[in-house]
């Protein structure tokens, strides 16, 4: 199973500002028969902030896309899962969450929905930036924060994905 258009969003909920972007070019693979999954984004394709100058700052001085260009998240699910059977399963991922070239071993909560060979994944979670050596400058440390709420959805099918 796999997309090319899974779609992640942040939000950094700081005293003095909220930033928030999205990205609707997540992509990745589910392999029914082992439960391992790899979820890979480009950083540069998030949209949104609240000015361009944000959005560079986010690119260049937190983020460093020129050195770490993509995120990614791979692993397995723990739970035993059929996936030829549909239903609603509250399953945990785990995996390496890389992030800023620094990784991090991560149990991510979700919600999988199987439902006529597709799949449909939810999930919510936070990420600390000190964990991924995301360094903030004092002077706006009150702008941004230091955990981002991250979301999570992908739609996943057996047929091969539509390239964009």
């Amino acid at each position: 199973m796999q997309t090319n258009n899974g779609e992640v969003s942040f939000a950094s909920n700081a005293e003095l500002e909220i930033i928030s972007a999205t990205s609707n070019r997540v992509r990745g693979i589910i392999d029914p028969v082992s439960s391992e999954f790899v979820f890979r984004l480009n950083i540069r394709s998030f949209n949104g902030f609240n000015t361009e100058l944000q959005r560079q700052h986010f690119y260049d001085n937190y983020m460093e896309t020129d050195k770490f260009p993509t995120a990614e998240f791979s692993g397995k699910i723990i739970e035993r899962i059929d996936f030829s059977q549909d239903g609603t399963y509250d399953v945990r991922a785990k995996g390496d969450l890389d992030i800023h070239g620094q990784k991090q071993t991560r149990i991510i909560r979700c919600k999988l929905v199987l439902r006529n060979n597709s799949a449909y994944v939810d999930a919510h979670f936070v990420v600390p930036l000190a964990e991924h050596n995301i360094r903030i400058p004092k002077i706006v440390s009150q702008k941004i924060a230091t955990e981002i709420d991250v979301a999570f959805k992908a739609h996943l099918t057996t047929a091969p994905p539509t390239q964009q």
